[in-house]
């Protein structure tokens, strides 16, 4: 973690890889650096909070590139899988019926929306996770882009919590 004057004041290329875990959007990365110095971490987050107002399809799809199937661990060690490690924590791999659940879920979730599914993952439990992508199985393709950039939006947002301090 570093702190928001640290922050302000790094090199770009520096506050780019700083941030660039938090979402596979360089435009909002960019954009987010672009906006320093910030004068407090609430306006910081206000910034990143509007950016993500204008993803849209295409950086969802662009998003999703970097993630992996829920419930499966992240492969490769760049610090986006790390982040993915920890937020798929509740997913307990012993627990064999729910891991089967999840996989049967997201095969069924891919060929229905061509893509994997997201979700926050960080504070919630396995099978609420389950149940999540059962329900949004429900949904209209415009209602599943709506609540995947909503789930996106908010992973990213917790991801810069844990990167910029005050």
């Amino acid at each position: 973690m570093i702190a928001l004057h640290d922050f302000n004041h790094l090199p770009d290329s520096d506050a780019m890889a700083l941030i660039h875990p938090c979402v596979a959007i360089p435009g909002w990365a960019d954009a987010l650096v672009r906006g320093r110095p910030y004068p407090s971490r609430d306006a910081l987050f206000l910034t990143a909070q509007a950016l993500t107002q204008r993803w849209d399809d295409a950086a969802l799809a662009q998003a999703l590139s970097a993630h992996p199937r829920i419930g499966e661990k992240p492969a490769g060690s760049q610090a986006e899988a790390a982040l993915s490690r920890q937020e798929q924590g509740a997913v307990n791999d012993r627990d064999a019926a729910l891991v089967q659940a999840l996989r049967e879920g997201n095969a069924r979730y891919e060929a229905r929306f061509g893509r994997v599914f997201l979700i926050r993952a960080k504070g919630r439990s396995g099978e609420d996770i389950l149940q999540a992508l059962h329900a949004r199985l429900e949904n209209s393709d415009a209602q599943e882009v709506r609540a995947a950039l909503e789930q996106l939006r908010e992973i990213t947002l917790l991801r810069l919590e844990g990167v910029i301090s005050e």
